[in-house]
């Protein structure tokens, strides 16, 4: 009963928070379906405690230490949620806890330099989630098929923070490194005052092509998935490639706008991607509507 409540909070923390999420991984059968939830609510947890504190039930350092207590953990439906994941999943504790370590870096490095700097945080941060959900989505994980599920999160990654330009300008943060706005013959100062010319053009190009990079090696070995992971995560891919397609759209105003997804364009990727599989594949797992 405690379980099902918990599962059922998780459900609505990943509707409420990334309807792209929710669509995609809501095409998968349970109780795979219901993990990815459970991994998504904590790991939103995790970002809220350092990005909306005053919002967040647990500082970062609360959070950490009932995770690493995990049996005893009580007072929030997320700690039964991770015992059922844990239960059914051969899931790592691992990277969750280098997720809060990424997490802990945006209180601390708030400016980036390089874009070595830039990977590994988009690894802290994104990559794991590739790590924790590889174990639900795929049968059989090996070493190479877990390098490509961290690819896929960096790549969203990079999506991310081309996406939040303005709004992590707003928090007093510049993901974009100083060294690759020097390639580019942008200047702080024009970051700073949200100037979008060639210069900047050009630093999103790179950015994009550094995402549609990862994004290709992420879903090489896709055909070793089940048919509907394969399905959901390609869907998910498709849906936050599009973002960096809205942002050129939207003519490379990510200062004051945020680049946005609509439903018609969620739906012809949707089509498109499933003519690739068998509609009895998907239909089966009960999948939320589009």
């Amino acid at each position: 009963m405690e379980a099902a409540f918990s599962l059922n909070q998780c459900e609505a923390m990943i509707r409420k928070g990334s309807s792209s999420f929710y669509k995609a991984f809501g095409f998968l059968p349970s109780p795979r379906k219901e993990a990815v939830y459970v991994i998504y609510a904590f790991c939103r947890m995790i970002d809220n405690a350092v990005d909306e504190p005053e919002q967040s039930p647990y500082t970062i350092d609360e959070l950490e230490e009932q995770f690493t207590h995990l049996e005893q953990a009580d007072g929030h439906f997320i700690w039964p949620a991770l015992r059922w994941l844990f239960h059914h999943f051969s899931v790592s504790k691992q990277p969750f806890f280098r997720q809060m370590e990424g997490q802990r870096r945006d209180l601390v490095l708030t400016h980036y330099e390089t874009m070595e700097q830039l990977e590994e945080y988009c690894y802290l941060v994104a990559g794991t989630v590739g790590e924790m959900l590889l174990p639900v989505l795929h049968n059989h994980p090996d070493e190479q098929i877990v390098e490509a599920g961290i690819y896929l999160g960096k790549a969203m990654q990079i999506v991310n923070i081309v996406r939040d330009v303005g709004e992590d300008q707003g928090l007093g943060r510049r993901y974009l490194p100083l060294e690759l706005l020097q390639q580019h013959g942008y200047s702080e100062q024009s970051f700073e005052a949200g100037v979008i010319d060639d210069h900047f053009r050009s630093l999103i190009h790179a950015l994009e092509r550094q995402a549609k990079d990862w994004f290709l090696k992420g879903l090489a070995n896709i055909s070793s998935y089940p048919p509907a992971s394969a399905f959901a995560v390609e869907l998910a891919a498709g849906f936050y490639g599009a973002i960096l397609d809205q942002v050129i759209a939207n003519r490379y105003e990510v200062f004051a706008k945020r680049a946005v997804v609509g439903p018609l364009a969620k739906l012809k990727i949707y089509k498109s991607i499933k003519e690739k599989y068998m509609a009895d594949v998907v239909l089966e797992s009960g999948a939320v509507s589009l």
